[in-house]
């Protein structure tokens, strides 16, 4: 009875059948029978179609304000008492742009697993636009982006900032103001990228326009190149920690000048899954500590 009613919600909340079986990850004649099903169970009409919407009889606004209650008591029993067992398992599938995926779910998903191990994450890395896309697309379940991204019918939620800062070899000269950067050599990520566009950002508010620019589609190339000296590039803190460390990398300090921009959630469908609920529970107590 919960899946009829839940497709039921949906498809009153889209008006349409076939959005429904989109959302749903069904076909539309599946969703039709459940639907049928459910009608026939309560022995009443819910629903009255025409071409091109569907709208909600008397018995159907009735069945839809309690199927609402009663989804949301059962999602909070069920989450409580698969947090109470440490149930939680099955898959997820999780996308994230080059810096967060690289550098920090890693450490997300090695505390997840140790709690909740029957939870089977999949991984794909990409830049901001194409995780993006692939979220839209319900390819992903959820998507981690820096920078902008254009929401359509998604959920945009930004959760955490992430400081960037300029980054050269520890034999490069020092720099005394903005301007002195429109000389150098950039080693920049590609089109579409979220540093790129915080790179850009960045030239934007030093009032430069540097003419000089080398674009690599992978962080760790561009920090390699930047380690031989080909050029200077602004990288996310997170990304850097090892190389500041073995100082094989220097931040060059800008005066009166600081940058960071925001890592933010996507998601497509409003329903959460437990496996999902626990991913975004860690996700953001890791940035709280």
């Amino acid at each position: 009875m919960d899946q009829q009613l839940h497709v039921f919600v949906t498809v009153v909340e889209k008006r349409n059948f076939s959005r429904a079986a989109e959302e749903l990850h069904m076909t539309q004649p599946a969703v039709s029978q459940y639907i049928k099903s459910l009608e026939e169970a309560l022995g009443t009409k819910l629903l009255e179609r025409n071409n091109r919407s569907v709208e909600m009889n008397k018995a159907g606004e009735i069945v839809y304000h309690h199927a609402k209650e009663f989804l949301n008591l059962y999602s909070k029993m069920t989450y409580l008492l698969d947090d109470l067992t440490n149930r939680a398992s099955g898959k997820i599938t999780i996308g994230a742009s080059y810096t967060y995926g690289e550098y920090v779910l890693p450490h997300v998903i090695a505390a997840i697993r140790e709690k909740y191990p029957l939870i089977t994450p999949s991984i794909t890395i990409g830049n901001s636009r194409e995780i993006g896309d692939l979220v839209y697309s319900h390819q992903l379940d959820v998507g981690i982006i820096e920078g902008d991204y254009p929401a359509r019918d998604m959920q945009v939620n930004s959760f955490t900032e992430d400081e960037m800062v300029i980054v050269a070899s520890p034999s490069h000269h020092k720099v005394n103001s903005g301007k002195t950067l429109e000389q150098e050599m950039w080693v920049v990520r590609e089109e579409g990228s979220g540093t790129r566009e915080a790179t850009e950002k960045m030239w934007k508010n030093l009032d430069i326009e540097p003419t000089q620019k080398l674009a690599f589609g992978s962080t760790q190339l561009i920090k390699e190149s930047v380690e031989a000296g080909i050029g200077i590039s602004i990288l996310s803190k997170w990304t850097i920690r090892k190389e500041l460390e073995l100082g094989t990398l220097q931040i060059l300090e800008i005066p009166n000048f600081t940058y960071s921009r925001t890592f933010s959630i996507l998601m497509r469908s409003p329903f959460q899954t437990k496996v999902l609920e626990v991913f975004l529970d860690y996700v953001h107590s890791h940035h709280r500590t």
